[in-house]
């Protein structure tokens, strides 16, 4: 293969390594024999020969799409690169933006605008932030903005954060000395040490675990910066008490299992296997009646919390919805929603599908940054408020 062909291959691969892709050396020489054998044909031909070598995990798809558009596209690269070395002036108001194209941007970009003038003055930077601290800052920053780098360190913060230590009594009666009920089976046998003599009174109690979870995932197109962090999120809860978790988007995936292995990696990596319409639409309606037909009398019998995390953005909204929503309340204990929605200020709940859900939750909380997952952790340890309630983000 002659010309500049090979080189940008591999500049693009180690930038998809940059990215978080699982793309080595050997890969890349994979990479650029499968060019050459297949040919470069059209644009699409490139884009698959490339994928079929370089991508191993449903869940890289999208990086390699977003690194793939913007590292080829045919026109306005040179615009680019030249606008990154050009001062650019500090917006009124930073937007967000998609953080996988953020994290591919950096890979690709990184290290352009280095090697400057050695005789420039040195840039004085101060932090008008003043007392707050690279901690805080993290805590407080949404999961959509963060950089590849921050969202390791975000997922260490989740991993490490002190899980909820509440108990519920349950109907399983266990031996309590003073308990309110009297275990003549075990006072009998504890009499046979005294040939019937003297036979001590036994007693049983309720028992007390921490009450079950039930987590339902929105992995839509529109959800797709947030699920990660909140199934790292949840497999760090399951470590300490009983956590059934379900996905959906266009269906219900129920990726229980896949969620319980002990690395959490392996778990997410699983998990995306497990699921097919990662990043896609959303049928919020459909997915709860699927859930409340086939999973409620499974995992709900033990009157769990349920944890609902969407932006309740649903296309076709019908009466069905706030019924399937009502039903849901009516099988558990404690119906929390969690919407990154509530991070923006100026929210409201003008949409169709989320003023047909609220009236039925529980608790209508933020689910954005690492303070919210912390306020979530106190909230499951504090007892349940009695009257409906949102929580400011």
């Amino acid at each position: 293969m002659s010309g500049r062909l090979p080189d940008n291959i591999a500049y693009f691969g180690r930038a998809l390594r940059a990215a978080g892709l699982n793309v080595g050396p050997g890969r890349i020489v994979d990479a650029v024999k499968a060019v050459e054998a297949a040919g470069v044909g059209t644009r699409d031909d490139l884009y698959w020969t490339l994928h079929a070598v370089m991508v191993s995990r449903h869940e890289d798809s999208l990086v390699f799409d977003q690194a793939f558009r913007l590292f080829w596209r045919r026109r306005g690269h040179q615009e680019r690169l030249i606008a990154m070395l050009s001062p650019a002036a500090v917006p009124a108001r930073e937007e967000k933006r998609e953080s996988v194209m953020r994290r591919v941007e950096e890979a690709l970009f990184s290290g352009i605008g280095d090697a400057r003038k050695p005789d420039a003055p040195p840039r004085l930077e101060v932090d008008a932030r003043l007392l707050a601290s690279s901690d805080d800052i993290l805590r407080r920053k949404d999961f959509a903005q963060m950089s590849a780098a921050e969202l390791a360190q975000a997922r260490q913060r989740i991993a490490a954060l002190k899980m909820p230590d509440d108990r519920a009594r349950t109907r399983r009666l266990v031996r309590d000395p003073r308990g309110p009920r009297i275990d003549l089976r075990a006072a009998l046998r504890a009499g046979l040490a005294t040939g019937g003599d003297l036979v001590p009174l036994k007693r049983r109690g309720p028992d007390e675990k921490p009450p079950p979870v039930v987590a339902l995932v929105d992995i839509s197109g529109s959800m797709a910066d947030y699920s990660r962090p909140i199934l790292h999120f949840l497999h760090a809860l399951g470590a300490k008490r009983k956590v059934s978790t379900f996905l959906f988007g266009t269906r219900l995936t129920n990726v229980t299992r896949a969620l319980a292995r002990r690395d959490p990696d392996a778990a997410l990596a699983a998990v995306a296997q497990a699921a097919q319409d990662w990043s896609g639409g959303t049928r919020i309606a459909t997915s709860l009646r699927a859930f409340n037909k086939d999973w409620s009398r499974r995992v709900m019998a033990q009157n769990p919390v349920v944890l609902l995390f969407t932006d309740g953005l649903e296309r076709d909204v019908d009466a069905t919805l706030a019924a399937e929503m009502a039903r849901l309340k009516r099988s558990c204990r404690r119906l929390v929603w969690l919407n990154p929605l509530l991070s923006y200020d100026g929210f409201e709940p003008r949409a169709r599908g989320i003023a047909a859900m609220l009236p039925q939750v529980d608790e209508f909380r933020p689910v954005h940054d690492l303070k919210s997952l912390e306020d979530l952790v106190a909230a499951l340890a504090s007892a349940p408020p009695r009257t409906p309630r949102r929580t400011a983000a």
